[in-house]
């Protein structure tokens, strides 16, 4: 189970607003789809939904080819969209209803119940969706999008609004379905992004800068750290000199060291095996990680 999306391409007028982007969203992952404004993140999330199609390129939900089958693929998916469209004029509970009905849901009264407490919109069920505030109003649009139990969850910006309390519920409750479902999670908060994501697609003016795992791009813009060292004598400080991208700091005493090391790259295995090889502990390593934001601004300036 997963999404595919290959070469994908949307031009509007003379605007190629996405250029041939390709990833692959797999079952199990939350994929932060990311980018500045205007990079083409809500174009490319209606056309993997069906809702616009691409000016070329191809793209496949859970098997179907979302251009030969729209309507097939469509019904794999969940959708919240940034603007999150509702009708102000339904109660929450009828409105959910109405939706649960467009999906041909047989057990409807159980189906709401079970979004609803899910979504911690208990409270507010008997009301009118246009009399919420904007984060129950986000919680109503994610009840719509999970109500028919997609396979796929495409969810742009759905904290927006959101008090502290309601985004770490709203948090947790998008890492568990992450742990069943395909989620392909928009936002432009970096902490969420460390919080739930397990991998990261970020694109700039249309086009891909960067698709790897969290771990994997902290590693990648590493910016060095430091390293405490015990030795059975006296450091041999040529051990030190003699390893491109560590430098010595302090004799702390007790035949212990501390070091730095400035390369930008993970030095634990090569470096580990140099100390071991001449009889030297490690006694903490502490890789310096950049943040999140660094990180999506070097990609995205």
């Amino acid at each position: 189970m997963s999404v595919i999306v290959k070469d994908l391409v949307k031009i509007f007028g003379e605007q190629r607003a996405v250029d041939s982007i390709s990833f692959e969203a797999k079952k199990g992952e939350v994929l932060g789809f990311l980018g500045p404004n205007g990079a083409g993140k809500s174009t490319s999330m209606r056309m993997i939904g069906g809702f616009i199609p691409p000016s070329s390129g191809e793209i496949s939900v859970c098997g179907i080819n979302v251009l030969e089958d729209s309507l097939a693929s469509r019904a794999k998916i969940g959708y919240l969209p940034e603007s999150n469209p509702l009708y102000f004029d339904m109660y929450v509970k009828e409105y959910l209803h109405f939706v649960a009905s467009i999906h041909k849901i047989k057990n409807k009264k159980a189906k709401i119940a079970e979004v609803i407490e899910m979504t911690g919109l208990g409270r507010e069920q008997k009301k009118l969706v246009g009399t919420l505030s904007k984060g129950y109003k986000q919680r109503v649009g994610l009840a719509q999008a999970m109500i028919h139990d997609p396979e796929v969850l495409i969810l742009d910006e759905p904290t927006s609004g959101l008090d502290p309390n309601q985004l770490a519920e709203i948090r947790n409750l998008i890492k568990r379905l992450g742990e069943e479902k395909i989620v392909i999670f928009s936002t432009h908060i970096m902490q969420e992004v460390e919080a739930l994501c397990d991998r990261v697609v970020i694109i700039n003016k249309g086009k891909l800068v960067e698709d790897s795992n969290l771990a994997d791009l902290h590693a990648k813009h590493q910016q060095g750290g430091l390293l405490q060292l015990q030795t059975k004598g006296s450091l041999n400080r040529k051990l030190i000199d003699d390893f491109a991208g560590i430098e010595f700091l302090e004799d702390l005493g007790m035949n212990k060291y501390k070091l730095s090391f400035t390369a930008k790259k993970d030095l634990r295995a090569s470096f580990m095996q140099h100390l071991q090889s001449n009889d030297v502990s490690v006694l903490e390593y502490a890789p310096k990680e950049v943040p999140m934001e660094q990180i999506f601004q070097k990609l995205t300036q």
